[in-house]
């Protein structure tokens, strides 16, 4: 019995440590990529077409800031949305592409810099459209949630035909 009961405990023990043993993992989720961040612009330029300023305000965080060109740096969210009215006028269309963007090596902050045109019409109805370069700063919120934190932008030339 008692070399019974000594091999049972050996094998228990053999049992233990040779077979893989389920552990629960807490996920981090997906890592953040360059090209997450170029998806979300495009969302981003997307929730702006659909639903104006609303749509493209929903992407920034509440205590963002805008660094316009030309002008004072506007600070948070709801100071920024007080000039972006222009966006609910169907006249007016804003479109910017992605050239380029970055994550940081802790994952949770990340750029993107890329060209913008502005569609608009002039008091004679005419089409007008304005060029620029931007970049945007992105971070990831406490919820996973990306959202821009700083947002810059300036005037180009007009392209060369």
């Amino acid at each position: 019995m008692k070399s019974f009961l000594a091999i049972l405990v050996v094998a228990l023990l053999a049992a233990t440590i040779a077979l893989p043993v389920s552990r629960s993992t807490v996920s981090a989720g997906p890592k953040a990529t360059a090209d997450m961040l170029k998806q979300l612009e495009a969302e981003f330029m997307k929730a702006a077409a659909d639903k104006g300023s609303q749509g493209y305000m929903s992407y920034y965080a509440d205590d963002s800031v805008e660094v316009p060109n030309g002008g004072a740096l506007i600070e948070g969210k709801a100071n920024i949305a007080k000039g972006m009215g222009f966006l609910d006028d169907k006249n007016n269309r804003l479109i910017w592409t992605p050239v380029g963007a970055d994550i940081s090596a802790s994952g949770d902050l990340g750029y993107t810099y890329g060209n913008y045109e502005f569609h608009s019409k002039d008091k004679e109805g005419k089409p007008v459209v304005e060029y620029g370069k931007y970049t945007s700063i992105w971070k990831q919120q406490k919820d996973g949630s990306w959202k821009v934190v700083l947002d810059m932008g300036n005037a180009s030339p007009n392209p060369k035909p």
